[in-house]
């Protein structure tokens, strides 16, 4: 089962924990060996969820914009923690630019086109970057689980 992930960033204390704990319930309902988690890896639920995975046992994907080197979607204090899942992933993909017919730097459809479900980590608002990847999940007919329990604070 090829499952994506999605989600704001910048997220508070008190809301990473209470994400981190439905991201684990999640993943740990997939076989291990049956589960391969997609990731770009971001701050926030992305990595979260990629860790989940690894610790679950299961395999990582990271997705890497066409325009991107592998740190232009990371701050600082997150570097590590993307070259880290990188190193630790089974596959990494750049994404062909859009010029030469891919998806460029076009993440959401490149999630939606590698999974079979998409975990969306979201508080369900539209026009966010998480609404459009769950949009475009269920135009595709994937299944979206979205995750926001009681007591999350939207980012700031």
């Amino acid at each position: 089962m090829r499952v994506a992930i999605t989600g704001y960033q910048g997220l508070s204390g008190i809301t990473e924990m209470l994400v981190r704990g439905d991201l684990w319930r999640l993943v740990s309902t997939f076989g291990a060996s049956e589960l391969v988690g997609v990731s770009c890896a971001g701050e926030g639920p992305e990595s979260w969820f990629a860790r989940s995975v690894l610790e679950h046992g299961g395999r990582l994907e990271v997705i890497v914009p066409a325009g991107a080197s592998v740190f232009a979607t990371a701050g600082d204090d997150h570097r590590s923690t993307r070259l880290r899942l990188m190193n630790e992933a089974n596959a990494v993909h750049r994404l062909a630019p859009a010029a030469h017919g891919g998806p460029g730097d076009d993440t959401a459809a490149a999630l939606v086109g590698m999974a079979d479900e998409v975990v969306a980590v979201w508080d369900g608002a539209p026009g966010t970057a998480p609404a459009r990847v769950a949009g475009l999940a269920r135009q595709a007919g994937l299944y979206v689980h979205r995750i926001w329990p009681d007591g999350c604070e939207p980012p700031a």
